[in-house]
């Protein structure tokens, strides 16, 4: 793809109203004009972002080892297989937002950082983006869950996680993105660039 000119495709607001600002969501619904002249209604989530981080585990085994989590979410009434991840408070770095969730989640803090990308899972509907980190050079501590947060934490091999993927056992979408970076840097497709936590 080059650098296209997409005025043909742009939709250009006129006009919007806040339709819900709770706790966590903020939604709006826009009237926009459409490319052809029309007009259309929008409706839309505003969303911090977040993070999420797929820890990488070398626990003495010989063979490398996948950190995830079983949580229950409750739109879906489903308990689902995830990378850990969380969302950015106010002013947080990404990076700090993924080395604060890792521990908070999981207990573990990372030696080694690699920022492998971003995915916007729910572009029809919200704002929302999620940064893709690595971690590798876990050392276990004591994690510290949110209040009302309830979490099991185990690991798999990335073989055993792929599987999960395409057996539909694995079905979260920021998930299953992380899969396709971890097949493609466990292979040396795509490299990372690693560095070192940021100071406390």
């Amino acid at each position: 793809m080059g650098m296209e000119d997409d005025t043909h495709l742009v939709e250009r607001k006129t006009s919007g109203e806040e339709i819900l600002k709770g706790h966590f969501l903020h939604a709006f619904r826009d009237q926009v004009l459409l490319p052809n002249g029309q007009q259309a209604t929008r409706e839309y989530v505003v969303h911090p972002g977040a993070v999420m981080v797929i820890p990488l585990l070398d626990d003495g085994s010989g063979e490398l080892k996948l950190v995830l989590e079983r949580q229950y979410r409750y739109p879906v009434g489903r308990v689902m297989i995830e990378f850990p991840a969380g969302k950015l408070d106010a002013g947080e770095s990404v990076q700090r937002c993924a080395e604060r969730e890792l521990l908070e989640e999981t207990g573990y803090s990372a030696g080694a950082w690699a920022r492998a990308g971003v995915m916007h899972p729910v572009i029809s509907y919200s704002t929302e983006f999620i940064d893709i980190w690595f971690a590798r050079d876990l050392q276990l501590g004591e994690r510290k869950l949110d209040e009302g947060e309830f979490l099991d934490v185990f690991t798999a091999t990335p073989a055993e996680f792929l599987q999960w993927c395409q057996q539909g056992l694995v079905t979260d979408a920021k998930t299953l993105a992380g899969a396709l970076w971890v097949q493609n840097v466990l292979q040396g497709t795509w490299p990372l660039e690693w560095a070192a936590p940021l100071p406390a």
